[in-house]
């Protein structure tokens, strides 16, 4: 597996134009790329754990605070919206879980970043950008 695989680069794409909003994007882009290069430089068990606990608070706090932009902005889609981030915290809390049981296998690691980076590219693409017409 390439490390190209892992990594996804900030790029412009990603800007909904709310620096508030697009700074925590970039910083979640940040821990992921760290987490893969964790998994593919087989570091420390205790540092990849910490950093997926981050993730989860991270994430918590990003979408808090996505969630309350929303709702000032009057976006019409925030419950449908608001589901999809409870899904995703569910997911990943499920995961990090498993990991702290299990300890970290390659399946495993590789389900998580699949998770996170599909999920986070996929949902900044297609759901956070129909936010950018409400800001």
């Amino acid at each position: 597996m390439s490390i190209e695989q892992f990594i996804i680069p900030w790029t412009e794409e990603y800007e909904l134009g709310n620096d508030f909003v697009d700074s925590q994007h970039k910083k979640l882009f940040e821990i992921v790329n760290n987490i893969g290069n964790y998994c593919l430089q087989e570091k420390d068990v205790n540092t990849l754990s910490k950093t997926l606990d981050f993730l989860l608070q991270y994430t918590v706090q990003h979408f808090h605070d996505e969630e309350a932009l929303q709702i000032k902005c009057n976006f019409p889609e925030y419950e449908y919206h608001k589901k999809l981030h409870d899904e995703f915290g569910a997911a990943v809390s499920e995961k990090v879980a498993e990991f702290k049981e299990k300890g970290s296998t390659k399946d495993l690691q590789e389900t998580v970043n699949e998770i996170v980076i599909t999920w986070l590219v996929n949902h900044i693409l297609k759901e956070d950008m129909k936010i950018k017409d409400y800001l």
